[in-house]
């Protein structure tokens, strides 16, 4: 039996924005339970929680100090508990975020950590002497700006922190510490909890030498990088090979509990597929991951063809989790528009071409809404990298706006009060009480297609085999217990495609075959199921201009 995760459909719940029950602008946990009908509704098999977690929120949760306990701005252990019998119930299985790479500096480990060099947990974050000269002990930088080291002077020592001051590295060296966020690990699935998304899972390990980062190969246009962090190839200051043997010791404890899983994210531009395969082959680690390779502006066949083959090529039994959109990359319907004549065409495309690929899947939510990327102001920011950066860079906030609900004034039934961030005109418009009463809305197109994932085991399951085609046409098919081909016109022009053979359509847009000859329209596609004679595809590609 097929286990629900292999192929299974995830949907991401950003808890501060779906729904707010007490009126403090935030959403909470009784306010998911309140709307966990209309995931039900998606035909999705289980919900993804965003940090719940007790945190001041320096970094919107994924600061803990205690991981324990529910932060009050969400609710209790009891609401926590609720949620997922109501979720159980309705067929619905339950991971939620966990942030083990590193703490709040407010968590007592590191209040204790910080203290001096001799205490019980002396050890349990990332210290170092200064140079000679008071500076740090090496070039790391942090991924949300500046040196990733801080100086403590207590212990007279800098401790290291990825993301912000208020986030210290903890150190995986130290076998402690691994027992410690297992045991947080078992926390939760003894109460109930169908597994986990592990934030930065390649970041638990640093290099013991501290050795120096090498420069990164940037692009010739680039005069500069917005970030210096982009300035650096990452090669010491996480995905470690120590990183392997701790996930198998994940692996291990959630073996105990059938039926549960994980999926990590993997942050590495330069290595990120290679270590995505590693972490989860071989069955003994991790049962998926994802990098950020779907998740950027590229939108070409050859993009998608060549992330999926060079995974798949190099792990036979390794599996993805593929994603379009999250709550750290503006939305795609944005990040893509300059491929489409209309947005909503866009958005049913993306739909249909992530339920065919190989691998599990995961949508954001208001995704099913084709909501855009929010125009955030500077003055409405809440993200410490978009304030740091803005305004070459305008940070997550604008993905992360709350849920339209309902045909009411903005923030059109999140909340009573004025919300945490604000819900913009062309998200409002699109809000789910609209689109719930017209067939035609991207809503209704969403529930249809992961009704045709379900109904179609090759697409769950089954293999996938690329086909030769040129930009910017993307062709596969899917086999299993029946074959499927699968044509995507990635481009705002007409195409038209050689179809020689027995194959039926049967989910399509701006798609007329004629004979053999098939014809695309803007962000046209069509999933024919294969008779027994085949289908022959022939498309050279159209004419590419070269800058000169």
């Amino acid at each position: 039996m097929r286990e629900w995760w292999r192929g299974g459909v995830i949907y991401q719940v950003y808890p501060r924005s779906f729904q707010d029950t007490n009126g403090d602008g935030v959403g909470d946990l009784p306010g998911i339970m309140r709307r966990l009908d209309h995931i039900a509704s998606l035909g999705v098999d289980c919900i993804w929680l965003s940090p719940i977690t007790q945190s001041p929120q320096a970094d919107m949760g994924y600061d803990v100090s205690d991981y324990k306990e529910v932060d009050r701005l969400f609710g209790t252990l009891e609401d926590f508990d609720n949620l997922v019998e109501r979720a159980h119930a309705l067929g619905l299985k339950v991971i939620m975020d966990q942030v083990l790479s590193h703490t709040s500096d407010k968590h007592p480990w590191f209040r204790e950590s910080r203290l001096s060099r001799t205490n019980s947990r002396a050890d349990w974050y990332v210290w170092a002497d200064p140079r000679r000269d008071g500076t740090p002990p090496n070039n790391w930088p942090s991924v949300f700006g500046g040196r990733a080291w801080e100086w403590n002077p207590s212990r007279g020592q800098y401790y290291f922190h990825n993301f912000l001051i208020e986030q210290p590295d903890l150190n995986f060296h130290n076998p402690d510490v691994q027992d410690a966020v297992l045991d947080v690990l078992r926390f939760w699935l003894e109460r109930g909890v169908d597994g986990f998304r592990l934030d930065t899972v390649n970041y638990y390990f640093h290099d013991r030498q501290l050795r120096n980062n090498p420069a990164a190969r940037l692009p010739r246009h680039l005069p500069y990088a917005v970030n210096p962090y982009d300035m650096q190839e990452h090669k010491y200051g996480k995905s470690q090979p120590e990183n392997v043997v701790f996930l198998k010791r994940v692996r291990k404890l959630l073996d105990q509990f059938p039926g549960t899983t994980t999926v990590g994210e993997v942050g590495d531009s330069h290595v990120g597929l290679k270590l995505m395969g590693e972490y989860t082959s071989g069955g003994d680690k991790l049962h998926m991951a994802y990098t950020f390779d779907m998740l950027g502006p590229q939108f070409t066949a050859e993009h998608f063809r060549s992330k999926m083959k060079r995974f798949f090529d190099a792990n036979k039994d390794g599996w993805p989790c593929w994603s379009f959109s999250n709550h750290d990359v503006d939305r795609h319907v944005s990040r893509w528009s300059e491929h489409a004549l209309d947005r909503k065409a866009l958005a049913r495309q993306a739909a249909a071409l992530l339920i065919a690929l190989k691998g599990s899947i995961c949508i954001y939510q208001g995704e099913e809404l084709g909501l855009p990327q929010a125009d955030i102001l500077f003055e409405e920011l809440t993200d410490p990298p978009g304030i740091r950066f803005w305004p070459e860079y305008k940070g997550r906030d604008g993905e992360r706006t709350p849920m339209p609900w309902d045909t009411s004034e903005s923030p059109n039934g999140f909340s009573t009060v004025k919300p945490w961030l604000p819900v913009k005109y062309e998200h409002s418009v699109l809000n789910v009480a609209t689109q719930n009463a017209d067939p035609e809305s991207t809503l209704a197109y969403y529930r249809q297609v992961l009704a045709f994932r379900r109904a179609h085991e090759a697409l769950v399951d089954g293999d996938i085999e690329f086909l030769k085609t040129g930009e910017p046409v993307l062709a596969f098919r899917r086999s299993g217990d029946e074959r499927l081909v699968c044509l995507y016109n990635l481009s705002a022009e007409t195409v038209k495609i050689g179809v020689a053979g027995e194959g039926e359509i049967a989910l399509s847009q701006a798609a007329t075959r004629r004979k053999d000859r098939l014809e695309l329209g803007p962000n046209g596609f069509a999933l024919l199921i294969e008779g027994e004679g085949g289908v022959a595809v022939t498309f050279r590609g159209r004419a590419v201009k070269r800058a000169a």
